[in-house]
């Protein structure tokens, strides 16, 4: 008799952003499909617009399509998105005619699920999902409040969340707070795991010429401008520290960046400050940091860049908002600071630089909370499980 092969055909899951630039959220859609068992699921990402994000994809062998999205809709700030924006007739004619076209894709390749990966997404897939009745899932990574979108707006997503998708995940508990999903529905915390690469032991902190830096895309609320001052502030005690400002302006804010230049001057600390712009390999670059520094004046939904401090064993300095509490642990992988409080943040900056050896415990700490939370294994751990609850064996 022919051997019959019981094992279950892997499961289609179609990835959904509007965006093919390189922010957090992107770094972590690509981290987590690349290290799906393609056993069990096949995914392919559908962009909304070109950029460095599709080339890396399909370098991981990752099935990557590019249906371009309007414009003004892909460029659309997440302070613009509010209910006047979202129902001019144009931009909702956009929107549905997007979401007829997802869905005919989702239906010509027999897509078995829907993952969303940005707010706007969220928007048109949740739709498409409607279209091609194939189940939807949410995976929101901003912090659905009124500090982070106009409240109508937020308040729009909050009502959305509970009955478009077919499960919603979040990027924290911190997230997951903001958007009160229905308790009806499956809902998952899946955090942005670190991919494993080899662990390089912490260089012993060198106290004569300290560097400090901040990593991140640069936008007001991620508190560049903080940072600035608190390293005037450090630089009263250590003049020879150096600080580090590594990241660029993705969305329109080169206006602020310019200010930050300005600020640098009015305080007299340009010698002591570089601007390095966008870096491909930070995990190479933090070799050389004696301290990461994380300054949001508004609750961070995760803190990426955290996780890579800590993974690179460097003690961190971070504020106290959103989820960062749930991934610095006060006083041993590093130290808490309030939100806008520049002074604060010095305080910190310096107790860790004054005390090296306690800077070096600290870095070690985090690195084994991260090998012990944040990695990528635990992630996709947490996403199949929800996959689980979605996807029933037939």
């Amino acid at each position: 008799m022919p051997i019959i092969d019981s094992t279950p055909a892997p499961k289609r899951i179609v990835y959904l952003d509007h965006t093919a630039k390189m922010g957090g959220g992107e770094i972590a859609l690509l981290n987590l499909v690349g290290a799906l068992d393609r056993s069990r699921y096949l995914p392919t990402v559908v962009l909304a617009s070109d950029g460095p994000l599709v080339e890396k994809l399909r370098a991981a062998g990752i099935t990557t399509e590019v249906f371009p999205l309007g414009k003004e809709l892909v460029d659309t700030q997440k302070d613009g998105l509010g209910v006047r924006s979202l129902l001019k007739v144009t931009q909702v004619l956009d929107w549905v005619r997007y979401a007829f076209l997802i869905a005919r894709y989702v239906r010509r390749v027999k897509a078995d699920l829907i993952h969303t990966n940005s707010l706007k997404s969220d928007i048109y897939g949740g739709l498409a999902g409607r279209i091609a009745r194939v189940p939807v899932i949410w995976h929101v990574r901003d912090n659905i409040d009124s500090n982070y979108l106009p409240a109508a707006a937020a308040a729009a997503f909050r009502f959305l969340a509970r009955t478009a998708p077919s499960g919603v995940i979040a990027n924290s508990h911190s997230t997951l707070r903001t958007l009160s999903p229905s308790a009806k529905k499956p809902t998952a915390v899946v955090y942005s795991g670190m991919l494993d690469r080899p662990l390089v032991e912490a260089a012993p902190m060198d106290p004569s010429s300290p560097v400090v830096a901040l990593i991140g895309r640069i936008a007001e609320w991620k508190g560049q401008h903080i940072f600035l001052r608190a390293a005037a502030e450090v630089l009263k005690t250590i003049p020879s520290a150096r600080f580090w400002i590594v990241g660029a302006p993705l969305f329109g804010e080169f206006e602020y960046e310019k200010s930050l230049y300005s600020l640098c001057e009015d305080l007299g600390i340009t010698s002591n400050v570089e601007f390095l712009g966008f870096q491909g390999d930070i995990p190479k670059l933090l070799k050389d940091v004696t301290l990461v520094a994380h300054a949001s004046c508004l609750g961070e939904p995760f803190g990426q860049v955290v996780v890579e401090g800590m993974a690179a064993g460097k003690p961190v300095v971070a504020t106290d908002g959103g989820a960062l509490p749930e991934v610095v642990v006060d006083g041993e992988t590093g130290l808490l600071a309030p939100m806008g409080d520049a002074s604060a943040m010095a305080r910190a900056i310096l107790t860790i630089l004054n005390d090296p050896a306690r800077g070096v415990a600290m870095g070690q700490a985090g690195r084994r909370r991260v090998q012990d939370r944040f990695m990528i294994h635990h992630s996709v751990a947490s996403l199949e499980k929800i996959y689980g609850e979605l996807l029933i064996e037939k």
